[in-house]
Formats: C-alpha cells, sequence, structure tokens
C-alpha cells in the first residue's frame, strides 16, 4: 500500500476527445528562423499547466511547412492531421491520427507537416 502524499499532484481529470478537434485555439509566435518552407501558422490551449511551470497540458496545431524545433520532454497523441518529424540523429517518426509520440528534452527536430496537425500534449520540464 502506498503511502504517498498526492496532496501535491494535480486532480485527475479526462478531456473528450470530440472536444479537442474541435477546440477553440488562440495563435501562438512562431520564430521566422524556424521556418524551413512554406507559411505555417501554428495554435494552441493551455488545459492545465502546473503552479511552478514545471507541467503543461494542452493542445496545439501547426498547418503545412516544414519547421525546426528544440524539444521539450513530451508526450503526445495525434488527434488529426500528418507529419514527419526527424530527430537529428534518430528516429524519423511518420505520426497521423491516433500516433502517440515521446520526444525528449534537447531533440532537434525537423517538422514536414502534410495535412493541418492537431495534437494533444503533455510537456514537463
Amino acid at each position: 500500500m502506498s503511502t504517498s502524499d498526492h496532496s501535491a499532484a494535480p486532480a485527475s481529470f479526462a478531456v473528450s476527445v470530440p472536444d479537442i478537434p474541435d477546440a477553440e485555439l488562440e495563435a501562438e509566435e512562431l520564430d521566422p528562423a524556424q521556418i524551413v518552407s512554406g507559411e505555417p501558422v501554428v495554435t494552441g490551449k493551455v488545459l492545465w499547466e502546473a503552479g511552478d511551470g514545471s507541467q503543461i497540458r494542452g493542445i496545439w496545431q501547426i498547418t503545412p511547412g516544414v519547421v525546426t524545433d528544440t524539444e521539450a520532454n513530451e508526450l503526445f497523441v495525434v488527434v488529426s492531421g500528418r507529419a514527419t518529424i526527424e530527430v537529428e540523429g534518430g528516429a524519423t517518426l511518420e505520426v497521423g491520427p491516433g500516433s502517440a509520440c515521446v520526444l525528449r528534452e534537447g531533440d532537434k527536430t525537423t517538422w514536414t507537416v502534410h495535412e493541418t496537425l492537431r495534437k494533444a500534449y503533455h510537456i514537463s520540464y
């Protein structure tokens, strides 16, 4: 039996998957230096954030194009769209609806977004 104190942990919650594809998202800044090609637009919505900023859960979307990024520790599930994510020195991930992916802090990635991609994510710092 665990005697862990869960009082500091966030409350458990569920997000209805049908709500994620239609959730209203807000514009997010994309550094022009990250854009390799196309005119991708990024939007998102934070659903929950730890008081100390160490964890964030939300929805994120990017329109077609090619961008680079340096990742945080992230688990995400693709809700809609398709992309190829190339991890420098690592795997090339083909992702689409239902794909569950883990990216590690410091991974340098190139995202080729074929169809507007929307994901639900959990990031920890």
